[in-house]
């Protein structure tokens, strides 16, 4: 019997991104129906708010700026949260004090996939902010963050410390942006099928299960 070519899916999402929690709790809702197709997952950065300074800004200022006042953001926010809630995550907008620019969570996920841990990084910096009302603009919370899941605290500090790995950051968000992705979460299965938004998972298994074959039954030509 004939080992299965993985298919690649590029997750291309956002730390701070309400409907990337909910799309990535939905992909691994997808892969748990298709057990059989082989599947290597990547989280790919992007920046959903790149006009936010590296140290970030108070919460109160970004809503105002994004949509008008903190009042026009409640009636949105009730939206995601009843979504959040029936795929049994916690978004708590009410905690969420300060909008960090999200470049250091991009890197921590980055060093984490070094280890196998890229998706473990994510899910811990989306739970610090949406369930938490974390700052991840605070060094400290990531340096945390880092280490709950595995990664050499020490080492992490001094790391975030530099500027390591912020243009390779920022040069992987710049190219989703140039190849036309706008919103967020993105699928890219195979590197050429885009899927856009937090689709349904079932919806997505059957794209996980139809690209796979195609993948496959070029590769046995």
């Amino acid at each position: 019997m004939s080992t299965l070519k993985p298919l690649q899916i590029d997750v291309v999402s956002d730390v701070v991104c309400p409907w990337c929690y909910i799309g990535k709790h939905r992909i691994e809702s997808a892969l748990a129906l298709v057990p059989d197709v082989p599947v290597k997952l990547n989280f790919r950065p992007f920046f959903l708010n790149p006009w936010v300074p590296r140290e970030g800004i108070s919460r109160e200022a970004y809503l105002t700026q994004k949509f008008g006042s903190v009042e026009a953001y409640k009636g949105i926010a009730g939206r995601v949260v009843a979504a959040a809630g029936e795929e049994g995550l916690v978004y708590k907008p009410e905690l969420v004090a300060r909008q960090p620019n999200t470049t250091d969570c991009h890197r921590l996920i980055l060093w984490a996939e070094a280890i196998g841990k890229a998706p473990e990084m994510k899910q811990r910096l989306m739970e610090l902010y949406f369930r938490d009302g974390g700052d991840l603009t605070d060094v400290n919370v990531l340096v945390q963050a880092a280490a709950d899941i595995g990664l050499d605290a020490d080492d992490v500090r001094k790391r975030l410390a530099t500027d390591e790995d912020v243009a390779r950051v920022s040069a992987d968000a710049q190219e989703a942006a140039e190849k036309g992705i706008s919103g967020v979460p993105t699928y890219v299965f195979a590197q050429k099928y885009a899927v856009s938004g937090a689709q349904d998972p079932n919806m997505l298994a059957r794209a996980i299960r139809e690209v796979s074959a195609e993948i496959n039954a070029q590769a046995a030509e």
